[in-house]
This record gives structure tokens, C-alpha cells and sequence, in this order.
């Protein structure tokens, strides 16, 4: 049902510490206009579908199937979002949810906690968000992450996101900590557009450089602070989840639910880690994403964890054998991850054991219960 494939013994050691452990679910739903671009994400059909992606999967995480939502979910180019697989394990299994807003254009159509960050401009002109809200985001999530640990007292937190675009702010973050991350980062396409995202990347990084020219002197830090980056170039969903990964993880554990963009993340908590001075237990963190993610021949995610020192871990889920389509596409790369998908499906089987079957028979029911209310709706 998982398997590890970098940092093979602490990977191991963590699945066999949390095994049988009941978890606490966090979605962290951001925004950034570099979504809005044409064709940088299949999140959505249209730019304009994409505006309302992260409320749709939000209501439909916390809801259900409904025959009225406030927001439906996106038409999608192919494929279904990944949120049938996170909420057919979190309402079976009795997974707590909890949704922070920590910065959309809308408010989220459920309960939630309102962060008081903002939308980020598109990264290509290096000032994405304002310093002053991302320090403020990251005391948020120092004191959410010790919230939400406290709550899953003996376990650990599963700390997803929403945000679409966030694989090219996450390659801009990666690339602007120093990492070599060009070429292996993943999208929600079935081939990623890696030309589109690092001429993106590089738009913002230059223009960055130019709004907060550096010193030239040998005393200046050869790559930006941590916050001034993700203020020129990031999302508002990232500096929210390092604060909580390193606030949680000084409790307990943290599963880092996602694919590029928790890596960026993860190589954020460790840049503000050592640039702030801020203690944090990286043998409680992992990450943990789809299969398809994992194993995507368009990008080379093993390649970025291991650069990172990272253990990663994927669900082996499979839809081959489902009798949707829209499931079956993502065999053929599309939708890969989001809205902690893979994160939730290794917590089905830590948690309760489940098995492929069992897995998959979850995720269909709940498309087919999706299927009958917009018949009924219709």
C-alpha cells in the first residue's frame, strides 16, 4: 500500500512509529495569480475556473456530494480532483478536518480559520506578497502547528495545501534557496510545462534582484533570507505550513502531504531552520505523495527529495481497474495530487489498515454517490 523511496530507515522508522495512530487533517488553501496564466495549470479548465479550484475542493472536502454547492467543482481538461480521494478516506475513517484560509480572493464555503493573509501577485514581478504579511503568516502557523499537534497528541498531522499554481512558486522557492530544482518539479498536466514554469521563475527572480538589489560586498548571504524570497516569489500557503511543520513537529508528527510544492516546503522550514535559529525535529517529518507523483517520468521528484535529504514516501494506489474514467486518466498523468490525496491514502492504511481493495472501493462509491446527486440536481 506505500512505499518509501528516499531516506529509506528514517522513512520506515516514522511509518512504524505512526502505525495504528490516529491522525489530525489540515488543509491550508492558498492563492497566487500565477495561476491565472494560461496553460500553467490544468487545476481548472480556464483561468477563471482556476480562481475558485481551492473553495470548490474545500466545500466538496468538508461537505461532500451536495446538490447545491456554492461552488461545484472546476471542469477539468481530464480526470476528477484529487479531493474524491481525500475525502473518501477522511469521512470513512473519522479523520478530524481542519481548513485555514491563509490567503484567497473568496472566503471558503465551510468552517474555517481565517489566517489573515492575502492572494500573491504573480511571482513573475518579484514582490508576491508583502513582507509584513508573511512574517505574520509564519507566528499563524508556529501557532497552529502547536495547536493542531497538541490535538493529535501521540500521532500526527497530516498538513496539506490547495493552491493553483503553487508547483511554479514552489520551483521558484527551491530555486531561490539554491537548490538545482530546474526540470524536476511535477504539474497537474500529463507532461509537465517545465519551459513555461522556469521562464516564470526566472521573470521573478531577476525582477526580485532588481526591487531589493543585494550588496556586493563578501558579507552579503549569497542566496536571499527566507521570508524576503517568499515575499518576491512564493505563496502564502507555503510560509504557513513551514511554521506549523516546525512548531509540530517539536510534539510530535508531521506528514507533509503533497508532492514539489511540500518539498518547497520542507526546504523552506530548513532555510528559516538555520537563518533564524529556530529548533525543529526533522526525524518527525516526511513526506508523503501519489504514486504518480512519486513515479512521474515528466518530472524526477526521487531526484529533488534526495537533493533535499528528504524521506518520501507514496501510496502504491492504483486506478487501472476503475470502472470511471475520469479515475483511470490519472494513469495517463493527469491530476497526479492535491488536497493531501496521497497523504490521506497512506493514512488510510497506517491508520486502518486498508488495503488497495478497500481503497479503492471508498474513492468509487464516492464518485458514484457524486454522480447521482448531479442527476438529481440536474
Amino acid at each position: 500500500m506505500l512505499q518509501v523511496y528516499t531516506e529509506i530507515d528514517r522513512g520506515q522508522a516514522w511509518v512504524e512509529q505512526y502505525q495504528g495512530r490516529a491522525p489530525v487533517f489540515a488543509c491550508i488553501l492558498g492563492f497566487t495569480e500565477t495561476g491565472l496564466i494560461p496553460g500553467i495549470s490544468a487545476a481548472g479548465a480556464t483561468p477563471t475556473d482556476r480562481q475558485y479550484t481551492a473553495l470548490a475542493d474545500a466545500e466538496f472536502l468538508c461537505h461532500g456530494a451536495t446538490p447545491h454547492p456554492k461552488y461545484p467543482l472546476p471542469p477539468l481538461n481530464a480526470g476528477a480532483s484529487p479531493v474524491f480521494i481525500s475525502r473518501a478516506v477522511l469521512a470513512a475513517q473519522h479523520i478530524p478536518i481542519h481548513v485555514f484560509n491563509a490567503g484567497l480572493p473568496y472566503s471558503p464555503p465551510v468552517p474555517h480559520v481565517d489566517l489573515g493573509g492575502n492572494p500573491a501577485r504573480c511571482l513573475r514581478y518579484g514582490n508576491a506578497m508583502d513582507r509584513v504579511i508573511v512574517q505574520h503568516l509564519f507566528q499563524q502557523g508556529l501557532l497552529w502547528g502547536d495547536r493542531l499537534a497538541m490535538q493529535a497528541s501521540g500521532s500526527y498531522v497530516i498538513l496539506s495545501e490547495c493552491v493553483v499554481g503553487g508547483t511554479t512558486t514552489a520551483l521558484a522557492v527551491l530555486t531561490g534557496l539554491g537548490w538545482n530544482a530546474a526540470g524536476k518539479v511535477n504539474s497537474s498536466h500529463p507532461t509537465c510545462n517545465h519551459q513555461q514554469k522556469w521562464e516564470i521563475v526566472q521573470a521573478g527572480l531577476k525582477a526580485m534582484e532588481q526591487n531589493t538589489p543585494r550588496l556586493s560586498d563578501s558579507s552579503s548571504p549569497p542566496f536571499p533570507l527566507p521570508f524576503d524570497l517568499v515575499a518576491a516569489v512564493g505563496d502564502p500557503m507555503q510560509i504557513v505550513v513551514a511554521g506549523m511543520t516546525i512548531a509540530a513537529s517539536r510534539r510530535g508528527g508531521v506528514l507533509l502531504a503533497g508532492g514539489t510544492q511540500m518539498l518547497a516546503v520542507f526546504a523552506l522550514v530548513q532555510a528559516i531552520s538555520h537563518a533564524y535559529n529556530l529548533p525543529w525535529k526533522p526525524e518527525q517529518v516526511i513526506v508523503g505523495t501519489t504514486r504518480w507523483v512519486a513515479e512521474d517520468p515528466t518530472g524526477d521528484t526521487i531526484g529533488l527529495t534526495k537533493m533535499l535529504s528528504a524521506p518520501l514516501i507514496a501510496t502504491q494506489l492504483s486506478f487501472a481497474t476503475s470502472r470511471y474514467c475520469q479515475l483511470r486518466a490519472y494513469e495517463q498523468g493527469y491530476v497526479k495530487e492535491g488536497v493531501g490525496a496521497g497523504g490521506c491514502a497512506i493514512a488510510a492504511y497506517l491508520y486502518q489498515g486498508w488495503n488497495s481493495i478497500q481503497l479503492l472501493g471508498a474513492i468509487e462509491k464516492l464518485a458514484e454517490e457524486y454522480e447521482q446527486v448531479r442527476l438529481r440536481a440536474s
